[in-house]
Order: structure tokens, then sequence, then C-alpha cells
């Protein structure tokens, strides 16, 4: 399961070559070349990491990074920037920013700091392998299929998966899904629960309108109440 990538940065040339070397490391990559374009991914699509330059045409990455926070998204933000002042890096970072990369750096360095980045985020290891009509999942290979055919879903999507599908039949709250999950003891990030579940509907569900597996609790939360065979 590889960790799902928004890169934003209007360089061609940096931006390739960062698409590049992250592809390379196994990264699945998503790219934006303006503030616009960063904010509508970021805050509609599931995405493990954000490296979010800060010089961005039409919205700079301060701003990009301000809204995501504000429109409840915890995903882990990475900048990167020109600027080398203490001030820049205290406002992004008092922003919602993880972390601060002044450029130029090495890419060796990028990397060491993505790793780090993504080791913040608990990992879960389940020991089961599931079957729930016609998906499977092999939770020990971080394996999933429908029908047959592999599903891409990001780190965070699987984790959340496999914590639902752990406590099936039973509602789990918001709170314990961000704790759990993300790392945070906050409820101000709850969107970002709603946009991951929303993502595995659109891959796991025969109709993502009517769920059947992942259930919305009013007031609470979300349950898996897929009856399944597993070992």
């Amino acid at each position: 399961m590889n960790e799902h990538i928004l890169l934003v940065e209007d360089e061609q040339a940096l931006r390739t070559a960062l698409e590049i070397r992250l592809r390379a490391e196994g990264y699945v990559l998503d790219t934006a070349v303006d503030g616009e374009e960063a904010l509508r991914k970021a805050t509609n699509m599931p995405f493990d990491l954000i490296v979010l330059d800060v010089m961005l045409p039409v919205r700079n990455g301060f701003e990009v990074c301000r809204e995501v926070r504000q429109q409840g998204m915890a995903t882990p933000i990475l900048m990167l920037t020109v600027r080398d002042k203490l001030v820049d890096k205290v406002v992004g970072l008092n922003l919602g920013a993880d972390d601060y990369m002044t450029k130029p750096f090495e890419s060796e360095e990028l990397i060491a700091r993505i790793q780090a980045l993504l080791r913040r985020v608990p990992i879960l290891t389940g020991q089961g392998v599931y079957e729930f009509s016609s998906i499977h999942v092999n939770v020990p290979r971080r394996e999933i299929t429908r029908d047959g055919k592999p599903v891409d879903l990001t780190r965070r999507e699987f984790q959340l998966l496999c914590y639902l599908m752990e406590r099936r039949g039973t509602p789990v709250h918001r709170r314990e899904l961000l704790r759990s999950i993300w790392g945070y003891d906050t409820d101000a990030y709850t969107r970002t629960i709603d946009t991951h579940v929303a993502s595995l509907r659109r891959k796991l569900e025969e109709d993502p309108g009517r769920p059947q597996l992942i259930v919305t609790i009013p007031n609470v939360g979300y349950k898996f109440q897929g009856s399944s065979s597993n070992s």
C-alpha cells in the first residue's frame, strides 16, 4: 500500500525532478501547479502527505495551508520555499504546517523528512484476512481486491478500513478515528474522516450514494456493517 502524496510546485523543472524521484521511491503522486488547484485537491481528495511550495500563482502556500486546516483537514504538510527567514518558518508552522524546507535542498533530505512525517501516523497491524461479498482484504499483505481486481487505497484509507472492519457492527466516534488513525486528540479535523470515508465508499461500495458497508451514524461517526468470513 503505497503512500499518496500531493506535490504542489509551479516551477516545472523542479516539479518534474521531484515527481521522478518520489515515484522512484514508490510513492503515488498527484500534482498541482497553483494554489487554487492545490486547495481544491487537498480538501476533496485523501492524501497521506502534501508537499507544498510557498511561492505559488493565484494563492500562495501560506494561504493554502491555512485554508486546508480551517476546512478541517489533518493531512500532514511539508512546506518548500526559497525564503529562509525565521519569521517565514514560524508563520508556516503556526498556520498548520508540520515541517519546512528551504530551497535549494538535497533530494535525500526531502525523502528523509517525508518518511519522518509519514511515520508520525500510528501504524495499525491487524492479522486478519476478510471477505465481504466481492471484496477481499488481506491485512498482513496490505492488499485489497474487488471482484478480483486490485483496489488502490491510500495508507490512511487502508488503516481506516481495517480499524472499522475490526470493530464491525459497532459505531466508532470520529474523535476516536482521528486519535487512532491520524494521532489527533481533537474535533477540529473531522472533515478528514468524512473525506476518507467518501473515498472508500467510491472505491468499495456498489452504490456509494447508498452505502452498505460503511454507514453513517448521525452525531457519532461511522459503522462497518458488512458480514464477513475471516481468518
